[in-house]
């Protein structure tokens, strides 16, 4: 099965508290049925768990702009525990051809865990404790080395 990357997209305060603001560019990925302005989908995130998803466009205007509206985006926002500067990762799988094609999705919920050489460093928001400090194992020169980043 073939993994493709959709979107990877860092979390605004709107995104958090209303709909998730979906790229124009991702919805070649999903199959709206002929004349309908919304879709439901399943994608499931880093812990197996399945998540349905409503994703809907403007019946009128010059612009599609996508949301996953409220309703279904918000659930997953409030168990992942995310804010502002998070981010969410959203791939499809796809095996088989144009006409009998079976596409799956799958979610990530993102958070920045540090900076190292100038880059931003993420992890699943599964990954990692919601309060308390994280600590990270490093194995350098065969030995394991925890860090206590203070998060």
């Amino acid at each position: 099965m073939e993994q493709i990357h959709l979107f990877t997209k860092k979390l605004k305060p709107t995104d958090i508290s209303h709909a998730l603001s979906f790229p124009t560019h991702a919805l070649v990925a999903f199959s709206f049925p002929e004349g309908a302005h919304g879709m439901r989908f399943e994608a499931v995130d880093a812990t197996g768990n399945e998540w349905g998803f409503s994703l809907s466009t403007r019946q009128t205007g010059r612009y599609q702009k996508p949301v996953l509206l409220k309703s279904s985006w918000h659930p997953f926002v409030e168990q992942k525990g995310l804010v502002p500067g998070d981010r969410a990762a959203f791939f499809m799988e796809r095996s088989g051809e144009a006409d009998g094609m079976i596409r799956r999705y799958r979610v990530r919920a993102q958070r920045k865990v540090m900076m190292l050489m100038g880059q931003d460093v993420w992890a699943d928001a599964d990954d990692l404790p919601l309060y308390g400090p994280l600590n990270w194992q490093l194995i350098l020169h065969g030995n394991v080395n925890t860090i206590d980043l203070g998060l």
